[in-house]
């Protein structure tokens, strides 16, 4: 008896994708909740800023003096909301470190969310929560000493949350970069260099002329002369927004090299 050979081998169906990759407020509330869950990261990237802003900014000699379009309170508010949207950017995107070390991010492979829709989750969650540090810090601020003109507050808090894109880029690039669950440990003492190198903690023009031209190669330096420029009526010159696009660039290229690699094993 001749059997045909019976070619209709079940085939799987493939997976549907869903729309934008399986992106959804869902799984973005939950991921945000999850990080918010994290009482290392609330304290050193919302906590810790208003505190440093509380002692350097307020209640001192130089507090009320005048800096522009404002006081050195209101300078001092926009270096440590810079300081916190650099943790918290920096560590939500440094979230994948530690799901790549337990096995999460292999676990959500099986699902039909896609892999730019994870990275874009985990970015949206980075800059959501920069977003709250640099509100925290402006409440701490508008509560205390720091003055400076009414339209200035929304200006220089968007540059500082928008500019921190480049540390969520960072993180993401850091995540997948160390295999390690203790990524932000690691990265803590080098973001404190940054954040020194971008003027944040001491003022730069007080620094040697050599201190300076370290600084302007670091990626802090041109988010930080950015947001300050509208304050002190400085313009910020187009080395800044150079340095901020280029850092961005070089961070965001490192973090989809990296994935493409992490990825290319499964």
């Amino acid at each position: 008896m001749t059997s045909t050979t019976t070619s209709t081998t079940s085939a799987v169906p493939e997976r549907a994708v869903p729309p934008l990759g399986g992106f959804n407020s869902t799984l973005l509330r939950i991921e945000l909740r999850r990080m918010l869950r994290n009482r290392r990261t609330v304290i050193f990237s919302i906590v810790l800023p208003v505190v440093f802003f509380l002692l350097f900014g307020t209640g001192k000699d130089y507090s009320l003096k005048d800096a522009g379009h404002g006081n050195v309170a209101a300078f001092v508010m926009i270096s440590m909301a810079l300081y916190g949207a650099m943790l918290s950017t920096t560590a939500g995107g440094a979230m994948v470190s530690t799901e790549r070390s337990q096995g999460w991010s292999r676990q959500l492979r099986l699902t039909p969310l896609t892999p730019t829709a994870y990275i874009a989750v985990k970015v949206l969650v980075a800059m959501l929560l920069g977003g709250l540090s640099v509100l925290v810090v402006y409440l701490a601020g508008s509560f205390t000493q720091a003055q400076m003109d009414q339209h200035l507050w929304w200006e220089t808090a968007l540059i500082a949350w928008v500019g921190s894109l480049v540390f969520a880029a960072f993180g993401v690039f850091m995540g997948y970069l160390l295999p390690s669950d203790n990524v932000m440990q690691i990265l803590g003492p080098g973001l404190a260099l940054l954040a020194f190198l971008g003027g944040l903690f001491t003022p730069l023009d007080q620094m040697g002329q050599t201190f300076q031209t370290i600084a302007k190669l670091t990626p802090m330096y041109g988010l930080s002369e950015l947001a300050h420029a509208p304050l002190t009526g400085d313009a910020p010159g187009w080395a800044a927004a150079v340095n901020v696009v280029v850092w961005l660039a070089v961070f965001v290229g490192g973090a989809a090299w990296r994935f493409r690699r992490d990825t290319a094993r499964v």
